[in-house]
């Protein structure tokens, strides 16, 4: 089948579905590829660079709506490329089918199957194919940059000859995708970083990322912030206005603000109101990731950049991806690629709509003639967890009864090893013409060699990683019987006590070098 990719008429948008690297593989799925004749230039992708990847080009949009069996776009497509959609013809693109419910019931009336990007179930194995998550990834990142643009100081602190400049305080509301995008490049730069979410689960990730999580004294916090997809839920009137207390007070001393808190088919919760805008610092920076849905903020204005009256720059722009072409195109034809290969199983060209499928079934709109928005939950197969055995707490008698019964066990073991020990070096010293000195070499052998094994068997195994291999030099006790037998008459064990010491070197310097090398890692430079 032919999958062709039109140029996008959303006036602003530099993305493109199909790069020259998704076309081929692409291609190898059995398909042919067609795009519009500079669809691509606007992301950095030449005709001649998707010539050069075999895909046809072809002049307009109307030739390339005609010859293709599958339309991959970005943007959700407009009146006059509904009008050019066939029967039996798929779309894949974002199309938000709740604001664009007559775009859809037009498309099954058709007969075409429309397959909604921003539909992608997010189940593990649907992580590769979430272009939401994509392109929210890039917004995060995009509006760390887009703030440090418009903020008249560094993100990080600095002592210089002429004075000292305190680092940039940088609070992130919200932390899915694009809120830990925006805390990771927030944290690199080198501010301090705060950030804030209604899903308490989610404040070991923010932590681990160097940020600090935003707690609220509200016993309900748990029960209200999270829905059952991990998505953010409808808070009470009792833990939204907490929330906005938490704002107010933390206000004042933030440089930055970055709202990304979306629920699903709603409007945008407002966050960050009129009177906190005017508590903040003249050359301050708000950057509402949420403005295509109304916006976090009061104040933002869709698709511009404002400065109130008290000096604080409010961005609101919704193409965030956008302005990161290239990336973002890149990122996005993945997305369209992986779920053409779940698309085509068998790598013959041919398209099978499995229906019974999660990941497609969620995603299609509309098929068969027939409006499939929404879905059904998806049947996530997992394997139950299995519950775990009661422990029963042993009283004091019965951990003294246990601790005795395994110091008895040890020491049976031990006993034993000692006697086959016994045995055998006694055997040795009984065979004719066996010299005195050996025995005495081979005593201390053998002693040292269970020595050096009762002290390592016994050392935690959590000393045993590299971090701590200074613990290495403990197992070279060896080389106290080595120093010993070193001056032997023999110049057989003369070697074999050299051959250990330099072993036992080895071990003891190896381990101290390993050890710096660790913990200089950890430290800045």
């Amino acid at each position: 089948m032919k999958i062709g990719t039109p140029k996008e008429l959303f006036e602003g948008e530099n993305r493109v579905a199909m790069t020259p690297a998704s076309a081929k593989e692409l291609q190898k799925l059995g398909h042919e590829c067609v795009i519009e004749t500079k669809a691509g230039v606007a992301a950095g992708f030449s005709d001649k660079d998707y010539k050069d990847a075999g895909v046809e080009v072809v002049k307009t949009a109307a030739a390339l709506w005609k010859a293709a069996d599958v339309v991959a776009k970005v943007r959700v497509p407009d009146d006059g490329e509904m009008k050019r959609l066939r029967a039996e013809q798929t779309l894949i693109s974002f199309f938000s089918p709740v604001a664009d419910e007559a775009k859809m019931q037009a498309a099954a009336k058709k007969g075409a199957t429309v397959i909604a990007m921003e539909m992608i179930p997010r189940i593990s194995r649907a992580q590769k194919m979430d272009a939401l998550s994509s392109m929210a990834n890039i917004a995060g990142y995009r509006a760390v940059i887009e703030a440090g643009n418009n903020f008249g100081r560094f993100f990080t602190g600095q002592i210089t000859a002429a004075g000292k400049v305190p680092p940039a305080k940088v609070l992130v509301v919200g932390a899915g995708v694009a809120g830990l995008a925006a805390i990771g490049t927030s944290t690199s730069l080198g501010a301090i970083t705060y950030a804030f979410d209604v899903r308490p689960e989610v404040a070991e990730q923010v932590e681990s990322m160097g940020a600090e999580f935003v707690y609220l004294d509200f016993e309900e916090e748990q029960a209200d912030g999270a829905s059952s997809g991990g998505y953010a839920s409808v808070s009470s009137p009792e833990f939204a206005a907490a929330q906005l207390a938490k704002f107010r007070e933390l206000a004042p001393d933030i440089d930055i603000v970055i709202t990304t808190a979306l629920i699903p088919n709603r409007e945008a919760p407002e966050l960050w109101t009129e009177d906190m805008v005017k508590s903040m610092k003249p050359g301050s920076v708000i950057v509402d990731l949420a403005a295509e849905k109304g916006g976090n903020c009061k104040l933002t204005v869709r698709d511009e950049k404002i400065v109130t009256d008290n000096g604080v720059t409010i961005i609101g722009y919704t193409d965030f991806p956008s302005r990161m072409a290239t990336q973002a195109s890149t990122l996005y034809a993945t997305n369209i690629r992986h779920l053409m290969a779940d698309l085509t199983p068998e790598k013959d060209g041919v398209i099978d709509h499995n229906m019974e499928d999660d990941v497609i079934r969620g995603a299609t709109i509309a098929y068969a003639q027939d409006v499939t928005f929404p879905p059904p939950p998806p049947k996530v197969q997992a394997i139950a967890a299995q519950p775990k055995a009661e422990v029963k707490e042993l009283t004091p008698e019965e951990k003294r009864a246990a601790e005795v019964a395994a110091f008895k066990a040890q020491t049976k073991t031990q006993v034993t090893l000692l006697a086959v020990g016994a045995a055998v070096v006694l055997g040795i010293g009984l065979i004719p013409g066996m010299p005195a000195s050996f025995m005495q070499h081979f005593i201390v052998f053998v002693l040292s060699v269970f020595i050096g094994f009762q002290v390592i068997w016994n050392v935690a195994h959590s000393l045993h990683t590299p971090l701590m291999a200074v613990t290495n030099a403990i197992s070279s006790i060896i080389i106290l019987g080595a120093l010993i037998q070193i001056g032997s008459t023999s110049w057989l064990i003369t070697i074999l006590a050299a051959l250990g010491i330099f072993m036992a070197s080895v071990n003891i310097f190896g381990g101290f070098l390993v050890t710096r090398r660790m913990l200089a890692m950890f430290q800045k430079s």
